[in-house]
């Protein structure tokens, strides 16, 4: 039996919904310990695909694999965080009952806790407070260490950086630098567009099909000569 590879894999993912194409063939590896950003305008089908990685959806084409074994039999290993605005901020529970939340597995080996995830974000001073009391960077950082408490080695981060400050975002992008150095991958869909995008590994460019996959400065340039291409055309 040939050994695992490791990292996930998504292999021709095409995904439909009420007869509409939202993502057609898909594919592409994330390496264990790697930051990439997933860039796309609205209705691009982002959130589709972590949720597709995940296994929350079942793809209408293709696979997701970690390490070599189907999505289906390790999803606990890859942790979805969603977008801020699904969340009830009005929920009357504190800042670390909202984390603790995150234990929908057993805890394993090297798993944080609820403190531990607090004090990874820098929220251990916000533990008893109550989840209206927190700014949007606090939340986003909740909800990271929500994300934190599970047992897994793969993070889909859904627009982490989205309506917040300029400081909190730099304090997210190092936070999720640190995971990553520490092993986890991470995949983190983004609007950004701007220089923030050169705090990643790697970028893919999604608007149903991939669109561009590289370092930063490579997507940038990919982008650039199709401008400059359409421009030439009109």
């Amino acid at each position: 039996m040939p050994p695992a590879v490791p990292g996930l894999r998504a292999c021709g993912l095409s995904y439909q919904y009420g007869g509409q194409r939202v993502l057609h063939r898909i594919a592409f590896r994330l390496r264990p310990g790697s930051l990439t950003a997933l860039v796309g305008p609205n209705g691009a089908g982002k959130s589709t695909l972590l949720h597709l990685l995940q296994g929350q959806l079942q793809p209408s084409t293709g696979v997701v694999e970690l390490g070599g074994a189907p999505v289906r039999r390790c999803r606990r290993r890859i942790a979805l965080m969603p977008q801020k605005g699904e969340i009830d901020w009005h929920f009357p529970i504190t800042v670390a009952e909202f984390a603790g939340l995150g234990r929908l597995a057993a805890a394993r080996p090297g798993c944080c806790d609820v403190d531990g995830a607090l004090q990874q974000v820098g929220l251990e001073a916000m533990a008893g407070k109550r989840l209206d009391q927190l700014s949007g960077g606090q939340q986003q950082r909740a909800l990271l260490a929500r994300t934190l408490v599970q047992p897994a080695e793969v993070l889909l981060l859904d627009e982490p950086c989205a309506a917040i400050d300029p400081p909190s975002r730099q304090l997210l992008l190092g936070l999720m630098r640190q995971l990553s150095d520490a092993g986890l991958t991470l995949l983190v869909s983004s609007h950004d567009w701007g220089p923030a995008l050169s705090a990643y590994d790697r970028v893919l460019v999604l608007d149903q099909s991939l669109r561009a996959d590289g370092t930063p400065d490579q997507v940038r340039q990919a982008l650039d000569d199709v401008t400059m291409g359409n421009h030439r055309c009109g």
